[in-house]
């Protein structure tokens, strides 16, 4: 089966990753020279020239680690982040006092400030701060005493580093938001697509059936009657844009990308986002009501889905069905009803009114004390449990309307 359009991902910090590793690499050779030209300085070359040795097979050792975001784990910048502290507190005991006064470099010299990018790029500013504020700590132990040349570079380098996790983060948030736009309108694509297909097959086939058994009457007009009522409830689904987005974005340590899939790869009874109602997570508690529209049922939705822990929309829908069976037996053959959906942020509010005769005043306590427990179980039970409310409010002559209540922090 053909695959939905695939939304690439187009991650700004990719070539960020690429210019660290670069910056490693030559800030790596820059320490190992700027030693081979003043080791004859150092009171004990052979400290330096080991730890230099060591920062040389570390760098290439990790230079997949600085790759990207997915392979630059946690533990690897601690990691890293150590060496470089090592090699700040190191330079007294391999450097002479008077050097390190007159403002002499530390071992690792500038190779620091790789450690600290990476915490930059991968965890933005927070972690630069951080790291950054780690480093300032030690090239002040280091120096004994925090002199001007100290503190201006310590400054730089904070400033840097923490720029440069802002500007990651507000680029990753921009890339997620891209990638969601890419897939709405990928998956609207679709849906027009297939809006087109059924309505030059399924829907004109349903309406010459309703046609066409209306004219002859008889059984055929019953049949003619229920296909008109299945193209009410499919145009309703199609019109309504109740199409699962191709898979939720998902990233590579926040990085946008969404996925393409085949159709038939996903279960057809278990969606990864909970779709259907039948596992945990959130659903659309529109695609669980949308099949009940229909030519004598009205259905009345928000523009936007409107999130429900699943069993609490999976209750939810139950006793809207259990309101509309309710409306089939009693109001009559040809009474109409119809469902709105609000969604008010902290609650949800679903109300099914019909055009019917009404209840009688009285009714629904006598048919509770005749053991018909239809709307104090199936209705008021089910909102009960969910911490909601459901209003019945009925005009002999007018119709019945049920207002069914969920609050949002209380579901479960």
């Amino acid at each position: 089966m053909a695959k939905r359009e695939r939304v690439v991902r187009m991650s700004v910090e990719q070539p960020l990753w690429r210019a660290l590793t670069a910056y490693r690499l030559i800030t790596m050779v820059y320490a190992v020279g700027l030693f081979a030209s003043a080791y004859r300085y150092f009171d004990r070359p052979w400290i330096a020239v080991w730890y230099l040795a060591f920062l040389a097979v570390w760098t290439l050792a990790t230079l997949r680690k600085v790759a990207n975001a997915a392979s630059c784990t946690k533990r690897f910048l601690v990691a890293d982040l150590t060496v470089a502290l090592v090699g700040i507190l190191l330079t007294p005991l391999a450097d002479t006092h008077e050097r390190i006064t007159a403002g002499g470099p530390t071992l690792p010299t500038i190779w620091t400030a790789g450690s600290v990018l990476a915490f930059a790029i991968k965890g933005g500013w927070r972690w630069a701060c951080v790291a950054s504020s780690l480093v300032a700590a030690a090239n002040i132990v280091q120096r004994g005493e925090p002199t001007r040349d100290t503190v201006h570079n310590v400054l730089l380098v904070w400033v840097a580093s923490v720029a440069i996790g802002y500007v990651v983060e507000v680029a990753r948030a921009s890339e997620a938001t891209l990638a969601r736009a890419l897939e709405i309108e990928a998956a609207t694509r679709e849906r027009e697509r297939l809006a087109r297909d059924i309505h030059d097959g399924v829907l004109q086939v349903l309406a010459m059936v309703q046609r066409r058994g209306t004219e002859l009457g008889g059984e055929a007009a019953e049949l003619g009657r229920l296909a008109g009522e299945q193209e009410v409830a499919l145009r309703t689904l199609v019109s309504s844009g109740l199409v699962r987005p191709s898979r939720v974005s998902r990233d590579e340590s926040r990085g946008a990308l969404v996925d393409a899939y085949d159709e038939d790869d996903e279960d057809d009874d278990v969606d990864a986002t909970g779709a259907d109602g039948a596992g945990g997570g959130e659903v659309d508690l529109r695609s669980l009501l949308a099949p009940h529209a229909g030519s004598r049922v009205s259905f009345a939705e928000p523009g936007t889905p409107v999130p429900l822990p699943a069993p609490a929309a999976r209750e939810l829908a139950a006793a809207v069905g259990a309101a509309l069976d309710n409306v089939r037996k009693h109001a009559g053959e040809g009474a109409r009803a119809w469902i709105l959906v609000e969604d008010w942020g902290d609650e949800v509010i679903v109300t099914v009114r019909d055009d019917g005769p009404g209840i009688p005043a009285g009714r629904l306590d006598q048919a509770e004390g005749e053991g018909r427990m239809g709307v104090a179980l199936s209705i008021r039970g089910r909102l009960r449990d969910l911490g909601g409310t459901a209003e019945l409010v009925s005009v002999p002559g007018q119709g019945t309307e049920v207002e069914l209540k969920v609050p949002r922090g209380r579901t479960q």
